[in-house]
C-alpha cells in the first residue's frame, strides 16, 4: 500500500462540501436508544455517499466550524434517541433548522441501561431515514 492509500473509507470534509450535504447529527447516548442512534448515522453515512454525519457534541460546544457546517447544510437530518430529544434542542437553542427529525424511542425501541442493541433495528430505522429524509 503507497502512503497516499488508506485501508479506511476517507468520507468528504464536511467543512468543504456542507451545501452538498445531508448532513446528519445524532445522539449517541448511554442507553440502547442512542446507541442505535449512533449506528443508524454510521449506516446512513457509508451507504449515501451524498450523506454525512457530523458532530453534535461539537456543536453543543459551539465550535465555530461545527455550527457552521450545520448551518450551511444541504439538509440537516436529526437523530435523537429518547424523548429528551438533546439532539433536536442543541439546534433550536442555536436557532439553527433542521429538515427532519426522528426519535429512536418512537420507533419501537425501548430506552434500556446498555450499550448493546438489535442490528435489526437500526437496519428498519436507517431504511425509514433513507427514504423519507435522502431520497
Amino acid at each position: 500500500m503507497s502512503q497516499n492509500e488508506s485501508p479506511f473509507k476517507i468520507l468528504p470534509l464536511c467543512a468543504k462540501e456542507a451545501e452538498n450535504l445531508a448532513i446528519i447529527l445524532a445522539c449517541d447516548g448511554a442507553a440502547s436508544v442512542g446507541q442505535v442512534g449512533h449506528e443508524v448515522a454510521v449506516r446512513l453515512t457509508n451507504a449515501n455517499a451524498s450523506a454525512r454525519m457530523c458532530c453534535i457534541t461539537a456543536v453543543a460546544a459551539e465550535s465555530k466550524a461545527h455550527v457552521d457546517i450545520a448551518r450551511r447544510a444541504k439538509k440537516l437530518i436529526v437523530i435523537n434517541g429518547c424523548a429528551n430529544r438533546c439532539a433536536s434542542k442543541v439546534l433550536e437553542r442555536l436557532n439553527i433548522p433542521y429538515s427532519y427529525e426522528v426519535v429512536i424511542a418512537k420507533e419501537g425501541v425501548d430506552k434500556i441501561p446498555t450499550l448493546d442493541f438489535d442490528p435489526d433495528d437500526v437496519q428498519r430505522i436507517a431504511e425509514k431515514i433513507a427514504v423519507e429524509a435522502l431520497e
